[in-house]
């Protein structure tokens, strides 16, 4: 009787993965799905830039008039802590690279850690953009753009090539 009910066993395995491959391959062959599609899903964030503008302590700062190729992907803004408020905005950049601004005014030295994934200074290295200098920071993960005044830090930080990092930087505008 035993031997009968691990055939048993083993049958049904096998239907049932019959049956899911029947189900796998209907949703596959009749689901439309566009392979030449961008698998990247722009966001809107114009609600969450006026909330920030209005509310942080400081000037927040967001890009204007990058191309249509520059997708947002992410935005939050956190103003739980009034001494560590955050603000960020990410894209995906021509290349298909992340790239995003960050913006707080916690201790600057935790927040580059933080927001650049454990970049650091690049020497002394500095890059103007805009004729605004920027220091530049170097890391295992993300390069970074920082400008640390009047107790806010501002990073462009991110996979992006310093090209796409330094025209971030150059497009934004704080208010």
């Amino acid at each position: 009787m035993a031997n009968k009910r691990g055939n048993q066993t083993v049958r049904d395995l096998v239907l049932s993965m019959v049956v899911l491959g029947v189900v796998v391959a209907f949703i596959y062959i009749f689901i439309p799905h566009d392979t030449n599609a961008d698998p990247v899903k722009p966001i809107g964030f114009q609600t969450e830039l006026s909330q920030a503008r209005r509310d942080a302590p400081f000037p927040v700062a967001a890009p204007e008039g990058l191309g249509k190729d520059w997708r947002p992907t992410t935005v939050t803004y956190d103003a739980k802590d009034a001494k560590a408020v955050e603000w960020h905005l990410g894209f995906v950049d021509p290349q298909n690279e992340y790239a995003a601004v960050e913006q707080g005014n916690g201790p600057a030295a935790k927040f580059i850690a933080d927001k650049s994934k454990r970049a650091v200074r690049d020497g002394n290295r500095t890059v103007t953009v805009a004729g605004v200098a920027w220091d530049r920071y170097k890391g295992p993960k993300y390069n970074a753009l920082v400008r640390v005044e009047k107790g806010v830090t501002t990073m462009i930080t991110g996979t992006a090539p310093d090209e796409q990092l330094a025209e971030l930087a150059a497009a934004l505008k704080a208010s």
